[in-house]
């Protein structure tokens, strides 16, 4: 069953601040719902072609996977494959917004495959929520600083 979700939320801060945090793997675990680490395999923000492993713990189970960055422009945006828990792409987008803050954005687009295909109906609205969740936690992450 397809996934194709992309919750937004508006964060009071510039882009630039969003995308330096938001974008640096080594932030992951402190935003991302479910990491555990991470461990990024080049220094410096994700790029086109930088590789990532994380360890999550996702529906009661804990795993790790590799993600790669398939593309990416500066504090716009960075587009990333993953194939755990099942292969999807994962884009998140910052624009400028009044007053200067950030529209953020992450969508998720993929297949569920395996042991998740059983739970299917139920993986959108919660790969959705989990999102919305993250980007909660990020707002507050980055507005604090």
């Amino acid at each position: 069953m397809p996934i194709d979700v992309q919750p937004e939320l508006l964060i009071q801060r510039p882009r630039s601040q969003v995308a330096a945090f938001m974008f640096d793997p080594r932030n992951d675990a402190t935003w991302t719902t479910g990491v555990i680490e991470c461990h990024p395999h080049q220094d410096g923000r994700l790029r086109k072609g930088a590789t990532v492993e994380r360890i999550v713990k996702f529906l009661g189970k804990q795993f790790g996977y590799q993600y790669e960055v398939v593309d990416a422009q500066g504090d716009d945006f960075v587009v990333m494959k993953v194939e755990q828990p099942f292969p999807m792409l994962v884009r998140y987008q910052l624009q400028d917004a009044p007053g200067g803050a950030t529209l953020a954005s992450i969508r998720a687009t993929g297949d569920t495959a395996g042991f998740y295909r059983l739970a299917a109906p139920l993986m959108a609205p919660m790969v959705k929520r989990q999102i919305g969740k993250d980007l909660k936690l990020l707002k507050r992450v980055v507005e604090s600083r």
